[in-house]
């Protein structure tokens, strides 16, 4: 499955992210959310990999459940930072190997020690990682946008400059980062296409599942929590598990009615291992025959 050819459709394209599960009890959970989710039909599913190759084995075990066990369409992660050349086609050729056709390119965050174990050969930037793929194998490759600026860019505008850079070595499509106010996804869209960058470049949608960790991802990602969804934040009980969750359901569903209605490529949702959120939205958004 090339996500590529689904982005030129004039249907709107489900996708949903997932992380791979670490241990048995996470496994069960997993297999439970896939199952629920892949009921909504979506057109891929993707699996994340570990800074460091620190999921390899996880993220691969994953990506063979849902391809050869579900038979569901899926596109596999590589996180190059930390991993050489020779790591990099181990883990490539184990995918090309159970049918993956598209892989979703990223850096990988930096170690958080110093102490940690890089190769000397390792990719230090995303497009460096995507030149080495495109010129040894035929995957389909995607990338990640940040539509307010990655956390360590000079500027957005520098920002884009290095995502151009991407999509001029290989990248066939860009998925952002989430945001929680669609103007910053537009005006993204509007610079990007400015600077000549012509794939689809498909909103990240990351529902609150947490006030927690609402606050903490958004300090992490460098996506601004808007005054109107801190105001709802404040306003809930963060221990109303049933509140939070129907806060986040409504304010991410009327982001993606906005969102929709100006006729993005798709929508992708960063599930977290997480199903209900997601089901009540794109329920609620197919009601309204907007996907």
């Amino acid at each position: 499955m090339r996500v590529s050819t689904l982005y030129k459709n004039n249907q709107p394209v489900l996708s949903m992210e997932f992380f791979p599960p670490r241990n048995q009890a996470a496994s069960e959970t997993f297999n439970g959310v896939i199952d629920t989710l892949s009921a909504l039909d979506p057109d891929y599913l993707s699996i994340t990999f570990g800074a460091g190759g620190s999921t390899r084995d996880g993220s691969y075990q994953a990506v063979k459940v849902l391809i050869v066990n579900k038979k569901l369409p899926t596109v596999a992660y590589i996180a190059g930072y930390g991993l050489g050349p020779d790591d990099i086609r181990e883990v490539l050729d184990k995918y090309k190997e159970i049918g993956v056709e598209t892989i979703f390119v990223i850096r990988g965050d930096k170690p958080k020690t110093d102490d940690a174990a890089l190769h000397p050969d390792s990719f230090l930037y995303a497009s460096d990682l995507i030149a080495f793929i495109k010129s040894h194998y035929d995957f389909t490759l995607g990338c990640a946008g940040y539509p307010e600026g990655h956390i360590e860019a000079e500027s957005l505008d520098m920002d884009i400059h290095y995502l151009k850079q991407k999509v001029e070595n290989g990248a066939e499509y860009v998925v952002t980062q989430y945001f929680y106010d669609n103007a910053y996804f537009f005006n993204f869209v509007e610079k990007c296409k400015a600077q000549g960058i012509d794939v689809p470049i498909i909103p990240g949608i990351m529902p609150v599942y947490t006030v927690n960790m609402t606050r903490m991802l958004s300090k992490v990602c460098g996506s601004t929590i808007t005054k109107a969804l801190d105001t709802q934040l404040n306003a809930v009980n963060p221990d109303d598990t049933d509140s939070v969750l129907k806060l986040g359901i409504e304010f991410a569903t009327e982001q993606c009615r906005g969102l929709l209605k100006k006729g993005v490529p798709g929508l992708h949702f960063y599930t977290m291992d997480r199903s209900k959120s997601t089901v009540a939205i794109v329920q609620q958004l197919r009601q309204e025959n907007l996907l």
